[in-house]
């Protein structure tokens, strides 16, 4: 599992599950383990409200409602458990992408996560990919995934930021 070349930081969740992979990674790539890095938030498993901890047809209920809306949240439920819409795991992955930029520019950092959808969601917005179709980049278990920074397409402004208009209100 040739994942470093060289040298590189491994991001687990805190999970156990998500943390002892990392450990794994480290030691087969000889990385030390001081290059690993428990995120304690932006990796939370996404919040399934009503449907944690349930059967799996309970689950593609929310992927269902995934592929209509990125903005509809799984039911809530009276006990804290988080409902979360995959535009807000979305804010949360972007956020980490935004820590991982400014932190380790142009170093090869392997985030170890312990549910698909953080990745499948990040995965879909980097490629540009419609938010309501995370659900086909789903990772398998264990599945390690290479994002070549050149596959991400180039931003392109709005044209409500490019054209300007020098008479307003008559831009013609």
């Amino acid at each position: 599992m040739a994942a470093c070349e060289g040298s590189c930081w491994i991001w687990p969740s805190i999970t156990q599950r998500a943390y002892q992979a990392a450990e794994i990674i480290a030691t087969i790539n000889g990385i030390s383990r001081s290059r690993i890095v428990p995120e304690y938030s932006f990796l939370d498993a996404r919040g399934l409200g009503a449907y944690e901890g349930k059967n799996l047809a309970s689950v593609s209920r929310v992927y269902a409602s995934d592929s209509e809306s990125p903005s509809i949240k799984p039911p809530p439920t009276g006990d804290g458990t988080l409902n979360e819409s995959v535009s807000d795991v979305f804010v949360r992955v972007t956020q980490l992408m935004s820590i991982l930029e400014t932190q380790y520019s142009e170093e090869t950092v392997i985030i170890v996560s312990p549910d698909s959808d953080n990745l499948s969601i990040l995965q879909a917005g980097l490629v540009g990919l419609d938010l309501r179709r995370h659900s086909e980049l789903a990772f398998g278990p264990g599945e390690v995934r290479f994002v070549d920074p050149s596959s991400i397409p180039t931003y392109k402004q709005p044209a409500s930021a490019v054209y300007k208009c020098l008479n307003p209100p008559s831009c013609n």
